[in-house]
């Protein structure tokens, strides 16, 4: 999952990215409104979390923009105003969801499971495919009942092609959705971590390698594949 942080408070920003990063979120950070729709015209985000009180384009203008633009991206409103009438103003604006400042960390966190996924259709809570069980909300998979402990990174790569439901994604796709804007897009971090998530995983290999299109989970490992890394 990828997420767009706009946030004029640096410490509260960087706060919000280093916490995201922990859950296997990826973050950019926008300080103002004309950065915020800069970053939302070149990037694809999964979720934006929108401060209404921000130099440039308000918060309320830059939502305005982001229900305008059709692209469907869910927003969780922060601001320290805890009206009733405040908070009937920004689900009018199209907000998804609503936090007032301050708040924990932790329901931050759920609150954008929650919205990831009911974003375009109903997502179970829990994800199964192929043997594998993945829990976004307590970051657990398991595979055939064994317990996998992954890397953040590799939680958030697996997550990823698990939404895809056995369809392919490609590399620059799992780039765009679980790095951040400061990923290099000539690194090989892309197969790097896509072969240690298959060693993590084990045998019969689960995640495929479709030459020179991309990755999908494999609904029926060890039944004859396409390519695979052999790292």
């Amino acid at each position: 999952m990828r997420v767009l942080i706009v946030e004029d408070e640096p410490y509260l920003a960087e706060a919000i990215r280093d916490g995201l990063r922990l859950e296997a979120i990826a973050a950019d950070i926008a300080s103002d409104g004309d950065s915020a729709l800069e970053l939302l015209s070149v990037n694809s985000y999964d979720l934006a979390v929108l401060d209404r009180d921000i130099p440039g384009p308000s918060g309320d203008e830059v939502a305005r923009r982001i229900v305008a633009s059709g692209s469907g991206t869910p927003i969780l409103m922060l601001t320290a105003a805890d009206r009733i009438d405040d908070k009937a103003s920004g689900f009018e604006l199209g907000a998804d969801d609503y936090l007032t400042k301050p708040f924990d960390l932790r329901e931050l966190v759920l609150r954008l499971r929650a919205l990831d996924r009911r974003r375009g259709y109903a997502r179970p809570p829990v994800r199964e495919i192929a043997g594998l069980r993945l829990d976004p909300f307590r970051r657990e998979v398991f595979r055939d009942g064994r317990h996998v402990a992954l890397t953040r990174k590799q939680f958030a790569v697996l997550e990823v092609l698990v939404a895809a439901e056995g369809g392919v994604v490609s590399a620059e796709e799992l780039l765009e959705r679980a790095w951040d804007e400061n990923a290099n897009p000539f690194t090989n971090a892309v197969r790097i971590t896509v072969s240690a998530l298959r060693k993590r995983l084990g045998e019969p290999w689960i995640i495929a390698t479709v030459p020179g299109v991309g990755y999908r989970i494999d609904t029926a490992p060890g039944t004859g594949r396409e390519g695979e890394d052999r790292e």
